[in-house]
Parts: structure tokens; C-alpha cells; sequence
């Protein structure tokens, strides 16, 4: 029996804790490295070659797309398999683009995850996807549809000067989902900067909510 070698890149140490109780019942697996950001995933792939990285999107430092990049530039035979907790369609899509084997939602069950490492290892040429019918529906269309509740939110901060730190902190989110939500929001928009955006927003006579400063 072939052992699948895998690292796990999450920054939430009990989520990694979990995971590698998980898959250390499967007699194949072997936990070979464990970070908690885009820079010491690279760092860890480069000096181990696993087979495969559970990789979380939400760590510090790289941004989610470079890190893949990176990964996979370091290391050509690592499948990189996402497990998080966002779908957001232009995500998703960026994501498959530079290459990913798997993009999981962290809902996702033990035998289901377990499946989806074991196809990235046997078949590194499918994606093993587990998102909203909806996600996929938008993944597959040429246009991304009016802005999300949370988008329109972070857009009415933007649009009072608040900062990306600012936003997160309101919005008890991290300042790299405001950084994704911006990127959907210009996608959406077709716009250039944040301003943008507002400019966008208000010429076409939309109300943005209001938050209390």
C-alpha cells in the first residue's frame, strides 16, 4: 500500500488537530507537516514534497491565489486541495485556474474528504469540487451577478472611508475576505479602484446600506 503524504496549512490549531485525527485513521496517510501561513506552507512543501496540501485560503501573509501558485511551482507533483469555508464564485474560479485538485467546504464529511484525497493523488488531472449549486452555476457563467448582501456592506464601508483593517474589524471578518469581497465587487462592477465602485453604484441609482459609525 502506497502511504499519501500530506501537510496541513490552516492557522487555526485546533481545525489542524482535528484534521490529522481524521486522517490518521486511514491506514495510507501520514501527517508530514503542519503550518499556519501562505509563506511557511511554501517554505514546508518546498523542503518536504508531499503529496498532497490541505490548504486553507483564510491564513496571514500571501494572498490565497499566489500561495497556490507557489505551491505548485515549488513543488509540480503536490496536488493542492483548498478546504475552507468560502465559495464565493470568483474565488472559486481563480482558484481552479492556477490549478487546484480540490476545492472543499469545510461542511464537508470525513468520508468525502478522504475520497476527494485519494482522487487527487490517482487522478491529479480532476477537480473534486464541494460548493453551492449556486457557486457553480456562477463558476460556469460568463457574468457575476448583482452584489451579495455582505458585498454591499463592505462596499457602504468603502463608501465612508473606511479602511480594509476598519472594514474587517466591523465586520468581525479578516482583512483578506474584505480584500476578496472587494475583488468581487470589482469583477462585478467592472471597476478600477474602490471609489470606483461607490461612483458605480450610485450613478445607477442604487442604495447602499447604511452602518452607524
Amino acid at each position: 500500500m502506497l502511504t499519501i503524504r500530506i501537510v496541513l496549512a490552516d492557522d487555526h490549531t485546533l481545525l489542524r488537530e482535528a484534521l490529522r485525527e481524521i486522517l490518521l485513521a486511514e491506514p495510507d496517510f501520514t501527517i508530514v507537516g503542519e503550518v499556519g501561513d501562505g509563506e511557511a506552507a511554501v517554505e514546508c512543501v518546498g523542503r518536504l514534497r508531499p503529496d498532497v496540501v490541505l490548504l486553507d485560503v483564510d491564513m496571514p501573509h500571501n494572498p490565497p491565489v499566489e500561495t497556490v501558485r507557489r505551491l505548485l511551482e515549488t513543488s509540480p507533483r503536490t496536488s493542492v486541495i483548498v478546504l475552507t469555508m468560502y465559495d464565493e464564485p470568483q474565488l472559486v474560479k481563480e482558484m481552479l485556474q492556477v490549478g487546484v485538485s480540490g476545492y472543499l467546504h469545510k461542511g464537508i464529511g470525513r468520508r468525502d474528504l478522504v475520497a476527494a484525497i485519494h482522487r487527487a493523488t490517482r487522478e491529479p488531472r480532476q477537480v473534486t469540487m464541494s460548493v453551492s449549486r449556486e457557486t457553480i452555476v456562477s463558476v460556469g457563467s460568463n457574468h457575476s451577478g448583482p452584489l451579495s448582501p455582505r458585498e454591499q456592506e463592505v462596499l457602504s464601508l468603502v463608501a465612508g472611508a473606511l479602511s480594509n483593517r476598519q472594514i474587517a474589524t466591523r465586520l468581525s471578518i479578516t482583512e483578506g475576505t474584505v480584500k476578496r469581497h472587494l475583488r468581487n465587487i470589482f469583477d462585478k462592477l467592472g471597476a478600477e479602484s474602490r471609489m470606483d465602485a461607490v461612483n458605480k453604484v450610485r450613478a445607477a441609482g442604487a442604495r447602499l446600506p447604511h452602518h452607524k459609525h
